[in-house]
């Protein structure tokens, strides 16, 4: 493993009942507004590129939902660089309401059968159900422990995505027809982690809700009668929605659709925002703004810091190069307060993906074909190489013995954009161990000093490494640190069953168990 892999990706859209027709909607009217999940799922594909998949719910048919997934990318899975095959399948999938997901495995196989949404079929319509799961549980072990102690429980997967559709199976069982924001109540009870989900049921019925914590972002917007939802705002905005119009979730919120009525929701105390910090610097697509927070302004805030805390001396051929393409912001803006060019010295194939949320183990083979030094930009230059954050350091090591061999740079001078990644992630980002980090072996007395960025630098093959401060991070997001999530960069996490993984992380530190750590023994 040697790039960070994704958490995934969310879509909603629902048409609301009465007689207005939505200018977004297709021409085709409301029953086709199934048809706007793929777009909206292209805008999210960085997200995950292992599964895409839709749910679609129709009165039109006898399968009332009706669930299409596939292993690949959006564009390969809805065919839609197939005009016919495209509109074959939204025919088929059509409906009023629907819901979409894109994945990146935490945890589970890379099949068809782990692609989202999961769908539950059953007699009885309430029942019969659809979701998709953006986030984590920290607590899934104890979840499908407790499950499995009746001998009568059975789990096909091994992943937290089946503990919740079981979970929302028995809250939905008896004779009643509970109200969803009940379920929602009593799920986030027993949850403990990231757990935005957007589902779907055969009565039409829908919710998007968003964890207590708003760890992981997730946007909604209503116009005329049409609702949507999205992890990030830029699926909505190329939709057509107007920028003012989309909002974030409040953390602790939903959005209910019940019988064609739209109300928000309350279902869980929120005792403290925790906001992944890791959205802004790198994961979330740079034209998103969420939590009322630009992507792009922060990336650029952070280019800023690294200006300020530069130490090294500029001359003429002293050149800053983004590592494309989610560095290149505040390359840009590092560049302009230096008064140096920023230059691609790096050019990457962008049919290649994005290596950090492919599947595979052969990332080093994956970052060569990824990235082409220019000559031409590299030669004989000081290099200043801006990265967002380096994880595992395999990609930094080939790059920079790359920039080195075939761009024949006389320096290379690495900054990152981010503080030294010290701790794993339990909330959907997939490093849950320590030993697969970079930076732990180089700490002292876990601080970041002058000898272990030098060490670092001779272990990357670099002339020079410099990270940003924790103090940064807040600059340049615009939240206090107790409104972020920051446990990988500090060890402080905010929920209980993520500090009680932390110190079974500590204790398997260099046990060479192999695993995630919530798959490890915990005694």
């Amino acid at each position: 493993m040697s790039q960070l892999f994704h958490e995934c990706g969310l879509a909603a859209v629902y048409h609301l009942p009465g007689r207005e027709v939505s200018p977004l909607c297709p021409e085709q009217g409301p029953e086709e507004v199934s048809r706007l999940v793929p777009r909206m799922l292209l805008d999210i594909q960085n997200r995950g590129q292992l599964s895409a998949g839709m749910t679609a719910f129709s009165t039109r048919r006898n399968q009332l939902l009706s669930t299409y997934k596939e292993v690949g990318g959006v564009s390969e899975v809805f065919r839609m660089n197939h005009r016919g095959k495209f509109e074959s399948l939204m025919k088929e999938f059509t409906g009023r309401a629907a819901i979409g997901h894109v994945r990146y495995a935490t945890c589970g196989a890379e099949d068809n059968s782990y692609a989202q949404p999961f769908e539950r079929q059953h007699l009885q319509k309430h029942k019969w159900f659809s979701f998709g799961f953006n986030g984590q549980l920290a607590n899934y072990r104890e979840l499908r422990d407790e499950l499995l102690t009746d001998d009568d429980n059975h789990l096909a997967r091994d992943n937290d995505t089946e503990i919740i559709l079981h979970c929302i199976g028995r809250e939905l069982s008896g004779d009643g027809r509970p109200p969803l924001v009940d379920v929602l109540r009593n799920i986030a009870r027993r949850f403990d982690g990231a757990y935005n989900l957007v589902f779907l049921n055969a009565l039409g019925d829908m919710f998007v809700a968003r964890d207590p914590l708003g760890i992981r972002p997730l946007c909604y917007a209503k116009e005329g009668p049409l609702f949507a939802a999205a992890s990030e705002s830029v699926a909505l905005l190329n939709l057509g929605f107007a920028a003012e119009s989309i909002k974030s979730m409040l953390p602790g919120q939903a959005a209910i659709i019940t019988d064609g009525r739209l109300e928000m929701h309350t279902f869980a105390r929120s005792p403290r925002r925790a906001h992944c910090f890791f959205e802004w610097i790198y994961f979330a697509n740079v034209a998103s703004t969420m939590d009322g927070r630009s992507v792009y302004l922060s990336r650029k805030r952070l280019g800023e810091e690294m200006a300020r805390l530069e130490t090294l001396p500029i001359d003429a051929d002293t050149t800053i190069v983004p590592v494309p393409d989610t560095s290149k912001a505040a390359a840009d803006a590092m560049a302009y307060k230096l008064k140096v060019p920023s230059l691609e010295g790096l050019i990457r194939n962008r049919y290649s993906g994005r290596t950090f949320i492919e599947g595979g183990v052969n990332r080093k083979q994956k970052a060569e074909a990824k990235y082409t030094p220019l000559r031409e930009v590299l030669e004989g230059k000081r290099v200043l190489l801006v990265e967002d954050s380096i994880v595992r350091s395999t990609t930094m090591k080939v790059l920079l013995k790359r920039i080195r061999e075939m761009g024949r740079a006389r320096e290379i001078h690495v900054r990152v954009a981010c503080p030294p990644i010290i701790a794993p992630c339990f909330y959907g980002i997939d490093m849950s161990t320590i030993d697969e980090l970079f930076a732990p072996p180089f700490l002292v007395d876990g601080q970041l000093t002058e000898a272990a960025q030098a060490a670092m630098a001779a272990r990357l093959g670099a002339d020079s490494v410099r990270y940003l401060p924790v103090e940064s991070i807040c600059r340049a997001v615009g939240f206090d640190s107790d409104q972020l999530c920051q446990a990988c960069i500090t060890g402080e996490y905010p929920t209980p069953a993520g500090q009680e993984l932390y110190q079974v992380a500590l204790r398997n530190a260099g046990q060479a168990e192999g695993g995630r750590t919530y798959e490890l023994r915990t005694t």
